[in-house]
């Protein structure tokens, strides 16, 4: 039987993402450091979930907000005009 990637045979390890605030808790969160939140908005804006950030729950709150914090003191664009 050939290993397909539906076979529960085959098993795919990765290495998970780990949340860079948990790892070092010198790094803050805050909405005057745009360069920092920019890693977690998309080019048009949105902001990119957990499951590809890596962060956990309660830092992917607080940077939410900071985001939105952000968007609203106009140091980060609520979206990009074409």
């Amino acid at each position: 039987m050939q290993n397909r990637p539906g076979n529960p045979r085959t098993r795919t390890y990765y290495k998970r993402k780990t949340c860079r605030f948990c790892e070092d808790k010198n790094l803050k969160i805050d909405y005057k450091n745009t360069g920092m939140l920019r890693d977690f908005i998309t080019e048009r804006g949105k902001i990119l979930p957990r499951r590809i950030t890596g962060t956990c729950s309660r830092h992917q709150r607080k940077l939410t907000v900071e985001i939105k914090r952000a968007r609203i003191m106009a140091l980060l664009p609520f979206t990009v005009h074409d």
